[in-house]
């Protein structure tokens, strides 16, 4: 053989090897890394609503032709372990983009390695404001981040919206007291609270805040009730359902209105003993919900997969596996630049409304819109065991009504 030949037959043969390695590459599954918090009542939701996508889209044939493979960490709702995850799986089980947590604290644990490992984050669950504020400082270091959740301040908005709505004008309620937990996606909640409250109509008498370990409500619930307003604006999620039962056991007579993470779950009344009756909470989707024509297809698929409803960071989840699906799509890669271009440009109808990111420039870039036509979000209340929406009036499938042991228009 010359050598001109063997030259030949040696290009060839290393075009046939290049060429069957990128054919291997471009049927290769896409990874996508999921860290939640499996064992806490919102947070079991995350994996099993991207499970969901994932087995949808590729029932379909997965994004051209590559199947979509979940990679799931749980983190035990420790940060550290987070981090550990994170870089796992992007350093050893090779993710293109990690869907992470409910918590707070955990996302801004992993927003730097998000930016250091230059891969796609996005939180199906963490509320705080610092999350998109640290895009906003540092955009070409953090862009990696996006929120697939409200931001605590727009919660807060939200939520007065509809007490403006429910209890200013349906009840014609006068004062309140905000309890919070003491944690890092409480801290804008509580400002914003402190802030819209009094112009709707609601003067605050007391911000009480405490530690998310709490396990003794009495004297709380007892300076409260020493206060006397005709409402109670909650911002409870990690300090788990203590605060539900013992005002139910307690009997404190002034209703729960805000932001209750475990009471979005359909095991909340299960794993309350039942005393959820009259708890209304903020939510972005809710069972029986049409917020759009994908919101009850989804309900029901996760119901006749798993046996329950979703908590308010399944339906999230749910829309951000395909979300990543739809921008790798449109990108044409997985690389992480490319990535975020793509989900720079969403404009995707999920099962919590139209969503769209706010754009680089404003104070909580990557931040979900809010507002007509994006996310409005919903007002629940847990009645006979169920969860019933109340606002807006053009959603709502019931009428308020709370215990017996709670009195409307007799705290003052």
């Amino acid at each position: 053989m010359t050598h001109r030949l063997r030259g030949a037959v040696c290009a060839a043969t290393l075009a046939a090897l290049f060429a069957s390695t990128a054919a291997i590459a471009d049927s290769a599954p896409i990874k996508i890394g999921v860290i939640a918090e499996n064992q806490a009542v919102a947070g079991s939701s995350i994996p099993l609503a991207a499970q969901l996508a994932a087995d949808e889209i590729n029932a379909k044939g997965g994004v051209d032709g590559r199947k979509i493979e979940l990679v799931t960490y749980d983190d035990h709702s420790s940060s550290a372990e987070a981090v550990r995850a994170f870089q796992r799986a992007v350093n050893d089980d090779h993710v293109v983009a990690v869907i992470a947590s409910y918590t707070s604290e955990v996302v801004l644990a992993l927003e730097p390695w998000a930016a250091r490992l230059k891969t796609l984050m996005i939180t199906p669950g963490a509320a705080s404001d610092v999350i998109t504020a640290n895009i906003g400082k540092d955009y070409d270091a953090n862009k990696y981040t996006f929120h697939g959740y409200l931001t605590s301040s727009s919660i807060a908005r939200l939520t007065c919206d509809a007490a403006k709505d429910m209890l200013v004008t349906g009840l014609k309620m006068k004062t309140t007291v905000v309890m919070s937990e003491d944690a890092a996606w409480t801290k804008p909640l509580d400002a914003a609270y402190l802030k819209c409250l009094p112009e709707i109509g609601l003067k605050v008498l007391d911000e009480i805040r405490f530690s998310p370990d709490t396990t003794d409500f009495t004297p709380i619930f007892n300076k409260i009730e020493g206060l006397k307003p005709d409402v109670i604006l909650t911002g409870i999620s990690h300090v788990g359902v203590q605060p539900t039962v013992q005002w139910k056991s307690q009997q404190v007579p002034i209703p729960m209105f805000g932001v209750s993470s475990q009471a979005t779950n359909s095991t909340f009344a299960k794993d309350t003993n039942g005393a959820t009756e009259g708890v209304l909470y903020q939510a972005v989707s809710g069972p029986g919900v049409a917020v759009s024509e994908k919101t009850l297809p989804f309900v029901d698929a996760f119901v006749k997969k798993y046996g329950n409803t979703p908590s308010y960071a399944g339906y999230t989840s749910y829309d951000d596996v395909y979300i990543i699906a739809d921008a790798i799509k449109r990108a044409g890669s997985t690389d992480g630049d490319k990535l975020v271009a793509a989900m720079e440009a969403t404009d995707y109808v999920g099962t919590i409304g139209r969503v769209q990111f706010l754009p680089k420039g404003d104070v909580h870039v990557h931040g979900l819109k809010t507002g007509e036509g994006f996310i409005t979000g919903l007002f629940l209340q847990w009645q006979d065991g169920k969860q019933t929406n109340m606002w807006p009036e053009k959603l709502a499938n019931g009428k308020v009504k709370f215990p017996a042991f709670v009195k409307i228009g007799q705290a003052n």
